[in-house]
C-alpha cells in the first residue's frame, strides 16, 4: 500500500481513481492542475503519482519532467488518447507506465500496484542476463534490458510481458495466460492490453523479439 498523489482536472475522474485506489488500502491525496501537482509533490513526497497528460497550465509532461528533478517519484500517466508519440514522451521524462482513456478502475489499481511492487523488488542485478534473445539481455532482479550494451527503458508492465514470454519459451502463451501472469485478468478481458504492448515492446526492442502466433497468442524466439 502506497501514499498516491492523483493528479487529474477532471474532478469526476479524479473521485472516482481516487475512491477505486483508496478502496485498495492506498491513502489518496487529490489536485487539479500542473502547477499544483508539482507544489504537493514536493510537500507530501508521495511513493506514485497518477497523472493526466492534458492538464490546466503546466502539462502532465512538464509535471514529469519537474517532481522527477529532485527525487525518483514512479509515475503512471494517463493519456486521452492512443497517441504513440504521447506515450514515448511521456516515457522518455520518466513515467513509468501509461493507460489509456476510457480505462477500467480495475486495471488502474493494478498497474499501480505493479509499480509499487516492482519499484520496491528493485535491487541490484546478476553479473549476467537471465535471459538473452539475440542482442536483447533481461536482468530480471534489476529489471533492466540491455541492447548490445545500451540499456532501453521498459515500463514495468512491459518488461513481465517480456520477462513471463522468456521465461516460458519456447511455449506459446495464450492472451489469456498473459492476462492472468502479468495484469492479475482471469476473466478474458484486456486482449487488446496484451497487444498494445507487444506493438510496444517491439517498437522498443524490434520486431522479431516477440513471435506472433496466429490463432493462439505470443512466443519468444530461440533463446
Amino acid at each position: 500500500m502506497g501514499n498516491i498523489l492523483v493528479v487529474e482536472d477532471e474532478p469526476a475522474i479524479a473521485t472516482a481513481v481516487a475512491a477505486r485506489l483508496e478502496a485498495d488500502g492506498h491513502a489518496v491525496e487529490m489536485c487539479h492542475d500542473g502547477a499544483e501537482a508539482v507544489e504537493r509533490c514536493a510537500e507530501l513526497e508521495p511513493d506514485l503519482v497518477v497523472l493526466d497528460l492534458l492538464l490546466p497550465g503546466l502539462d502532465g509532461l512538464e509535471v514529469c519532467r519537474r517532481i522527477q528533478a529532485g527525487r525518483r517519484v514512479p509515475v503512471v500517466m494517463l493519456t486521452a488518447r492512443d497517441d504513440e508519440t504521447d506515450m514515448l514522451v511521456g516515457l522518455a521524462v520518466g513515467a513509468d507506465d501509461y493507460i489509456t482513456k476510457p480505462f477500467s478502475p480495475r486495471e488502474l489499481v493494478a498497474r499501480v500496484n505493479a509499480v509499487l511492487r516492482r519499484v520496491s523488488e528493485e535491487g541490484s542485478g546478476p553479473s549476467g542476463p537471465d535471459h538473452q534473445l539475440g542482442a536483447v539481455e533481461i536482468f530480471r532482479a534489476s529489471r533492466r534490458i540491455r541492447v548490445e550494451e545500451r540499456e532501453v527503458h521498459l515500463t514495468p508492465t512491459e518488461f513481465d510481458l517480456l520477462a513471463q514470454l522468456a521465461a516460458a519459451a519456447p511455449a506459446v502463451l495464450t492472451r489469456q495466460q498473459l492476462l492472468v501472469a502479468v495484469w492479475g485478468y482471469r476473466d478474458g478481458s484486456g486482449a487488446r492490453t496484451v497487444d498494445s504492448h507487444v506493438r510496444a515492446v517491439r517498437r522498443k526492442l524490434g520486431d522479431d523479439v516477440i513471435r506472433t502466433v496466429h490463432g493462439v497468442g505470443y512466443s519468444i524466439g530461440d533463446l
